[in-house]
């Protein structure tokens, strides 16, 4: 188990400060289980099989894969869950709130403006270099 948390934690490139928060435990808790000191109990083997989209064969036996797929549906549906916790006044919220307004013509201007910017970026990346010029309808 002390490998697979290390091996785990490293694969998603965070220190066990950072990995500690997004489970809610103290660091030394990570480092324990690191050195092997104590094991996580059920809850928090199932808390990192979730928060972190582990296989939790691979979790406790090292068998298949360090990670599950996950369903795109399912991933925005947990971001959105995530938006909606942050403070009523923060810009994520407020931002989701307005974009729950838009009609099917919102959308699609907002479709062809993005693809606008888009293609200007591209025109820029292609054009040699040093001819490049900054497009005052992109400010």
């Amino acid at each position: 188990m002390k490998d697979r948390i290390r091996e785990l934690r490293k694969a998603l490139d965070l220190t066990q400060q950072e990995f500690a928060e997004k489970i809610g435990v103290k660091r030394n808790t990570i480092a324990n289980y690191e050195i092997g000191r104590n094991d996580p109990v059920d809850s928090v083997k199932s808390l990192i099989c979730l928060k972190f989209n582990v296989n939790p064969m691979w979790l406790d036996t090292g068998e298949g894969d360090m990670f599950v797929e996950v369903d795109p549906d399912d991933s925005l549906m947990e971001w959105a869950a995530e938006v909606l916790k942050d403070e009523p006044e923060s810009f994520r919220r407020r931002f989701m709130a307005a974009l729950q307004v838009f009609s099917h013509e919102d959308w699609q201007d907002m479709e062809r403006l993005a693809q606008k910017l888009l293609d200007e970026v591209e025109e820029q990346k292609a054009a040699p270099e040093g001819t490049a010029e900054v497009n005052a309808d992109m400010l």
